[in-house]
């Protein structure tokens, strides 16, 4: 009986280290691998809940972050300090982000992005459409060194550049801050002859490179996707009015 199963079982052994085998197994510890990898990079951003609301002062951040919480309108004044809540982006008590609202002076809004970019899932660079103008010189450079910090390079959290004060008639239209700020963020790029600093004040070790060397510069090149709305934290009624946040909320739900 034995000697008659012998010549099967020695087959069976030839065929288990075979060539179709072997490429069996690399394939299997290939998607292994491919698993493990998808696993950590989703615990990572998972482990990221912050939105943060940056941009200049008087941009309409904190009105922004009111509204979202509340839906209702309330007097403002410039932060000094940041604020934060948790916003449910549905009916789904179990799907939320955390809002963080990050002071805009010059003084103090690159402290607090560095003590908030690494929790960073997403975020809200808010722009005054209507100041939009006169203010694009500072809005780029603030933007600028937001694009070319090494965390936010790395975690490449989703942006929207939210256009706020679109209640307004003299507001800059969304196409058009886009191309301008393409613009003034190429201009950056080229000029910045010495070698950056990071937000930690660490030297980069050579020039940022915003975007792809040789050609002008667009958002499409950056590792993280970049959209922008129309909205109006304040609304076409002003204070009895609801705002227009609609863009901003739909943004939400697909990056939460």
């Amino acid at each position: 009986m034995a000697g008659g199963l012998e010549p099967h079982l020695e087959a069976l052994r030839r065929e288990l280290h075979g060539p179709a085998v072997l490429s069996v197994l690399v394939a299997l510890i290939a998607i292994a691998i491919t698993f493990l990898i998808w696993r950590f990079v989703q615990g990572r951003r998972s482990s990221r809940k912050a939105v943060l609301l940056l941009g200049l002062c008087d941009a309409g951040k904190t009105l922004l972050f009111a509204r979202l919480l509340s839906g209702r309108y309330r007097d403002t004044q410039t932060s000094i300090t940041d604020s934060s809540a948790v916003y449910r982006v549905s009916q789904d008590k179990s799907t939320n982000v955390t809002l963080i609202d990050l002071p805009g002076h010059e003084s103090l809004r690159l402290q607090f992005l560095e003590r908030f970019k690494a929790a960073a899932r997403a975020i809200v660079f808010v722009v005054d459409s209507v100041a939009f103008q006169r203010e694009v010189k500072d809005v780029a450079e603030f933007l600028y060194q937001v694009l070319v910090d090494s965390t936010v390079l790395r975690n490449a959290p989703a942006l929207l550049i939210a256009c706020n004060k679109q209640d307004v008639t003299m507001a800059k239209s969304a196409k058009l801050i886009q191309q301008q700020l393409e613009k003034e963020l190429n201009t950056l790029r080229v000029t910045r002859s010495a070698a950056p600093s990071s937000l930690d004040g660490s030297s980069t070790g050579g020039p940022a490179q915003l975007g792809k060397k040789g050609k002008d510069f667009d958002f499409s090149q950056l590792p993280m996707k970049v959209e922008f709305v129309e909205c109006s934290a304040r609304g076409s009624k002003g204070e009895e009015g609801e705002a227009d946040l609609e863009g901003l909320e739909k943004w939400l739900v697909k990056v939460a």
